[in-house]
């Protein structure tokens, strides 16, 4: 099916796709209205804790919640690789926290500067102190620019730079930046990958394929040398289908594909680039017209420097500890972790955090029942990686790489343009319904 079909057939698939989101989006059947008055604060209002408030408000009074962060705006960031791509404004991914916010609640507009799970506190910014008796963080995560040497968030834009994630005034400066390279009619552009696990593991991708696309639009592809830089060994996606997928278009797009290759300092006034190569353990210098940044990312500096993070494993110093199932903490059994936040595998995305948030609600009522916690999240992750104007793969899996497919109609290993439309039009009214609590 092309993109270019009728309107009709748009209507009718669109439709039969809102009705089986419907059927896969039910919630859980979960406990009444709990008898109690423990205090609940969740600390980190974007998509997570403003989803799970609104789930909680349906078995808690209003004034036992409370939500903690500074944010004013609400981003929908799975459109930024919309507009970094030139395909959305900066609009369609802005509204504010506010709207969002169930009727009630206890709002508190600063940051978290220090966790003492110990006495059951959090500090704020302003050096306000509240006690609760469940904690929810949600606070997202860190994006490290400065452990490049020489990048900051503020050259996006500007020297052949760009990057996708910081917000969508970064993603628009991406689309300024990327657009002039175009305007060159030719030279070197440079994707990269962090060593560390990142939100949306897809968008690296999704950025070096809209940009192929544009490039192929000039009529002049062959003018232009794309390079993409990995860190790890022959893997550009953590799942063995979606990888060989990857490593095989971009082959028969002409794109050079370099691995155990990890951006590590940028000359932005002489456009240089310098990777460290872990086959050998030196470094080399690139020059570069246009080079997407990745940077390295991990929890809140708060979460690192508290007794939140894991101690030992592969996120010790860097992630929040949790349960992969339950999402409890392992130490303090009345926290909970949700969304990116998590040293987890996998759920750095915004259907990870669709999925958890019922899980948390569920396990969070039964703590305070002195129940069982008996949800668990079973991984999921959902990428819609867009592979071209028109198409996309609707990548759904879970633990162990297994497929977590949700509409029999859509394959999770094939290019679709029913796939693209999930993307550019389903997704984000499904997000919106999940912000108000309803899905």
């Amino acid at each position: 099916m092309s993109y270019q079909n009728s309107n009709l057939e748009r209507r009718r698939f669109l439709k039969l796709l809102a009705g089986a989101g419907a059927i896969s989006l039910m919630p859980a059947s979960l406990p009444s209205r709990a008898q109690t008055r423990a205090k609940i604060v969740i600390v980190g209002n974007g998509a997570a804790g403003i989803s799970l408030a609104n789930r909680l408000v349906q078995h808690l009074s209003t004034d036992q919640i409370s939500l903690v962060g500074a944010r004013q705006r609400h981003l929908y960031q799975p459109g930024q690789t919309l507009v970094a791509s030139g395909l959305w404004k900066v609009s369609q991914v802005l509204s504010t926290t506010e709207q969002w916010l169930p009727a009630g609640i206890k709002w508190h507009q600063q940051n978290a500067s220090a966790f003492l799970p110990e006495q059951q506190k959090v500090v704020l910014e302003n050096g306000t102190t509240l006690s609760y008796d469940v904690l929810v963080v949600a606070m997202g995560t860190q994006l490290n620019y400065t452990h490049i040497e020489g990048m900051d968030e503020r050259l996006i834009g500007q020297h052949g730079i760009g990057s996708v994630y910081p917000g969508p005034e970064g993603a628009l400066a991406t689309d300024t930046a990327f657009k002039q390279f175009m305007n060159r009619g030719e030279g070197k552009a440079i994707f990269t990958l962090a060593e560390t696990p990142i939100k949306c593991a897809g968008a690296p991708l999704k950025m070096t394929f809209t940009s192929l696309a544009r490039l192929e639009q000039t009529g002049h592809r062959q003018a232009y040398d794309v390079n993409f830089a990995t860190p790890f060994k022959d893997r550009l996606f953590s799942i063995p289908v979606y990888n060989d997928f990857v490593m095989e278009r971009f082959g028969n797009q002409g794109v050079d594909i370099a691995d155990q290759k990890t951006l590590i300092g940028i000359d932005p006034t002489n456009k240089k680039a310098r990777f460290s190569l872990t086959a050998t353990g030196k470094t080399r210098v690139e020059e570069y017209d246009y080079i997407h940044v990745v940077p390295p990312m991990s929890a809140p500096d708060v979460i690192k420097h508290s007794d939140l993070v894991w101690d030992h494993g592969p996120h010790k110093g860097e992630w929040m500890a949790a349960d992969q199932y339950t999402l409890q903490h392992p130490t303090f059994p009345n926290v909970f972790g949700i969304g990116d936040v998590t040293g987890i595998p996998l759920s750095k995305t915004a259907a990870s955090v669709k999925k958890q948030v019922p899980i948390v609600e569920a396990n969070l009522l039964s703590y305070l029942n002195d129940k069982p916690l008996e949800a668990e999240f079973n991984g999921y992750t959902s990428c819609p990686l867009i592979t071209g104007f028109g198409k996309a793969i609707l990548a759904e899996f879970g633990y162990g790489g297994k497929l977590l497919p949700s509409f029999p109609f859509i394959s999770p290993t094939e290019e679709t343009w029913m796939a693209w439309v999930m993307k550019e039009q389903m997704l984000l009214p499904a997000y919106q319904a999940m912000l108000d609590g309803k899905i």
